[in-house]
């Protein structure tokens, strides 16, 4: 946890360089298909086309790209045999494993709670719908004055 962030845990605060040793972490892992492919790959190894069909609307490239990065961070292994045409599998590596256990109780959490974030997604939206339409002669909170108005900001 960093600086500035410790309100729902009794974890110590990381330093300033941790933190952004932290968030590199999780912007590779945590990102769309990365976790998707570690999922899929925590239940054994597959060739590039059994992946690519498990992990629903990526393309190619984009996998390419995340199995490359995966592999480069130690987390993926990629495995070529002197084949026509050559057969390509991946499989998590032993440290690519130790990812399993959070990125599972993070899905698990997910799953858990999506209810409830729809809900406070749902409630937020119509505290600000309520927001804008409450207050008289304005849009989108500007007064319209301010909202038909160009940019204070002018070309030289």
């Amino acid at each position: 946890m960093c600086p500035g962030n410790n309100e729902g845990t009794m974890e110590q605060l990381h330093s300033t360089e941790e933190c952004l040793s932290i968030n590199e972490v999780l912007s590779r892992v945590g990102d769309k298909w990365s976790l998707q492919v570690i999922s899929q790959l925590g239940g054994g190894t597959l060739r590039f086309t059994e992946l690519k069909r498990s992990v629903g609307g990526i393309s190619q490239r984009m996998l390419t790209l995340t199995l490359r990065q995966l592999e480069r961070d130690g987390l993926v292994e990629r495995t070529v045999y002197p084949t026509v045409p050559p057969k390509v599998e991946y499989m998590l590596s032993d440290f690519g494993r130790t990812i399993l256990i959070p990125v599972t109780a993070l899905a698990d959490w997910a799953l858990t709670y999506r209810l409830d974030i729809q809900a406070a997604r749902e409630a937020f939206d119509s505290r600000q719908l309520r927001a804008v339409v409450g207050a008289p002669n304005t849009v989108q909170g500007l007064p319209l004055g301010e909202a038909s108005r160009p940019s204070l900001q002018t070309r030289r």
